[in-house]
C-alpha cells in the first residue's frame, strides 16, 4: 500500500525541523564567532568616591561592594567576597594584573594605579564580560565587579570565573620589581 500524498508532506515538514534548527545554532555560533555579541563597552566603568558601579538589574553580575547599594534589586545574588592580600596593595594590584594577563580570553584594557579594568569573552558565542578591580588598602581588599554587558542572565560564569582569578590571586607570589605581567591573547 503506497503512502498518500498528504502523509509524506507531513514527513518531509518534520525532516526539515532539525535541519533548520541546526542551520538557526550554527547561524548562531558564527554570529558569535564574529563578535555580533561583544556588546559596547561601558562609559562608565571606573569608581566614583570608592565605588564601583552597582551590579546589574538582571542576574548577570557579581559586586564585593554589591551591600553597599541596599535597595538594588540583585544585592543578595550579587554579593561576593573582596580579594584580599597583605603587604603593599600597589604590589597586590600588579600581582592580580599578572593573573589576569594569564586567563584565557581575557585582555587588561586599562591599569592604573589602584585600578584595573578587563575584558573577558566566553569561548564560544565571544560573550564580553567587563571585570573591574579597585584597590582599598585602609581594608586591604581589591573590591571587585563583573559583570556581562548583554543577556539577561549569565549561568553563573561571572561568579565562577571570579573564583578562578581568586585562587590564582591567593596562591600567585609577587612579582620581581620591575617585572610586567605577560600580554594577554585573545
Amino acid at each position: 500500500m503506497a503512502t498518500p500524498p498528504s502523509s509524506r508532506r507531513w514527513q518531509a515538514w518534520l525532516l526539515g525541523i532539525p535541519a533548520t534548527l541546526l542551520t538557526i545554532a550554527l547561524l548562531a555560533v558564527a554570529a558569535g564567532q564574529a563578535g555580533a555579541f561583544a556588546g559596547s563597552r561601558p562609559s562608565d566603568l571606573g569608581a566614583v568616591g570608592g565605588l564601583l558601579r552597582p551590579p546589574s538589574h538582571t542576574p548577570n553580575s557579581v559586586s564585593s561592594q554589591a551591600n553597599r547599594h541596599p535597595d538594588h534589586p540583585q544585592r543578595e545574588r550579587a554579593q561576593i567576597a573582596p580579594l584580599r592580600y597583605e603587604g603593599s596593595g600597589q604590589a597586590a594590584m600588579q600581582r592580580l594584573a599578572a593573573v589576569l594577563a594569564r586567563q584565557d580570553r581575557t585582555v587588561v584594557v586599562r591599569n592604573e594605579p589602584g585600578y584595573l579594568h578587563a575584558e573577558s569573552q566566553t569561548a564560544l558565542m565571544r560573550f564580553t564580560d567587563d571585570l573591574e578591580f579597585l584597590l582599598a588598602e585602609t581594608e586591604g581588599v581589591i573590591h571587585l565587579r563583573s559583570a556581562s554587558r548583554i543577556g539577561y542572565g549569565d549561568r553563573g560564569v561571572n561568579r565562577a570565573r571570579i573564583e578562578v582569578i581568586r585562587r590564582a590571586f591567593d596562591t600567585s607570589v609577587e612579582p620581581k620589581a620591575g617585572a610586567r605581567p605577560r600580554p594577554a591573547t585573545p
